[in-house]
């Protein structure tokens, strides 16, 4: 499994300047407390989670997204991969996040690090998160590629395609 002296995330693809990060430097990144809601798409939902991360936003000004770039593909150590329309990845609550409700993220929850989307079907933030990829065209993750739906807005019901 995975820890935080072990983890890295890539940040490549269709972007001028692709970033590596290990824990440290991540850390070392603006840190950002938001209160959000989860919903699985199993029916169930967790409201007002306090969490702290890195805003998907800044991370997206650091490695500058060619003007062609519309989606981001997020790839897990466990294989998990998922895609996300960059219009929806850079809302401001979408978060790398490392902690939820004050205390490091969960292994069994995605720690050291997943990405969240609260406005979003939990499947769209990786747990375990390693590679963000940007694409100048959409790509379908493991559960998309099953059925489910690629914009997974929950207040829509639009759990599969």
């Amino acid at each position: 499994s995975v820890t935080q002296a072990s983890w890295t995330l890539r940040i490549d693809g269709a972007c001028a300047s692709p970033l590596e990060l290990d824990f440290a430097g991540f850390m070392q990144l603006e840190q950002v407390n938001d209160v959000s809601d989860f919903h699985c798409v199993t029916t169930w939902s967790r409201m007002d989670i306090a969490w702290q991360g890195v805003r998907f936003m800044d991370l997206m000004a650091l490695v500058e997204p060619d003007e062609d770039a519309c989606a981001v593909m997020c790839h897990a150590y466990d294989g998990y991969t998922t895609n996300v329309a960059l219009e929806e990845a850079l809302k401001p609550d979408v978060l790398l996040v490392h902690q939820a409700d004050a205390a490091p993220l969960a292994r069994e929850h995605g720690g050291p690090v997943r990405m969240i989307t609260p406005q979003l079907y939990g499947w769209k933030g990786a747990k375990w998160i390693k590679r963000i990829e940007l694409l100048t065209a959409e790509r379908l993750g493991v559960v998309e590629r099953r059925g489910y739906s690629s914009s997974a807005h929950p207040w829509r019901n639009d759990r599969y395609s």
